[in-house]
């Protein structure tokens, strides 16, 4: 005779209750800018001064109706990006800057739209088409200065974006996100890294994507255990 909590399984099973399960999981994952870094993606990797609350564990997952021009498109889980007052680390890039989203589940795609301080830079029209993995767009002739970079994703078979916000210094200096004055200690083959910790090679500086040991920093390129921060102070 079948326990009664197995058999229960079993019901459930057989009754389709486990689909909302299913369908749970296969939403979780979507998609965030990492190159120039997004604030998401710094808050993912430790690398703010200040508590990024949810979206440290959900970069991905930034999503809401389109048409915002907010950093978290109007999301509540995940008000902190529109916060201008934190100190956001913010990347030293040229004039021309190539915007890379990483995708963890692949959305059939309307367009991509890119904002530099509200104002319309880029769109990218996909008509429906499905994306690789990994997306990247070029933007050229970006003013000299401080500005922040929206990125928009604008989904084809929903009503929702998923957005990413990129601080960015063209034409000068990177600035917070472990860019100090300091280099940080060399890197060590035999030390246990985690993630979020720096440490610098080649002349430059390196933050651990995940725990690693004695994984050269960059030695693994993209898919590394590394990320790269630019250029070590001298």
């Amino acid at each position: 005779m079948k326990h009664p909590r197995r058999l229960a399984l079993v019901i459930a099973l057989a009754g389709g209750l486990v689909l909302p399960f299913v369908g749970a999981a296969a939403a979780s994952g979507h998609g965030w800018v990492d190159d120039p870094p997004s604030r998401q993606d710094y808050c993912s990797q430790g690398l703010t001064s200040f508590d990024c609350g949810q979206v440290e564990y959900e970069p991905q997952s930034v999503e809401a109706p389109k048409g915002s021009l907010r950093c978290s498109g109007g999301n509540p889980a995940f008000a902190i990006l529109d916060d201008a007052t934190k100190p956001w680390p913010r990347k030293g890039v040229d004039d021309t800057v190539t915007i890379q989203w990483h995708l963890t589940a692949r959305h059939a795609t309307e367009s991509w739209e890119y904002f530099v301080d509200g104002a319309l830079w880029k769109r990218v029209n996909d008509f429906g088409a499905q994306p690789a993995a990994t997306v990247q767009h070029i933007l050229t002739g970006l003013p000299a200065g401080e500005h922040t970079i929206l990125a928009r994703w604008n989904v084809a078979d929903t009503t929702n974006a998923f957005y990413s916000c990129i601080d960015v210094n063209v034409g000068g200096p990177s600035s917070g996100g472990g860019s100090g004055d300091d280099c940080p200690v060399a890197w060590q083959a035999d030390q246990v890294y985690t993630a979020g910790q720096q440490a610098s090679s080649g002349g430059r500086t390196w933050a651990a994507k995940w725990w690693t040991r004695g994984e050269v920093p960059g030695s693994g390129g993209e898919w590394g255990a590394w990320r790269d921060l630019g250029p070590c102070p001298a």
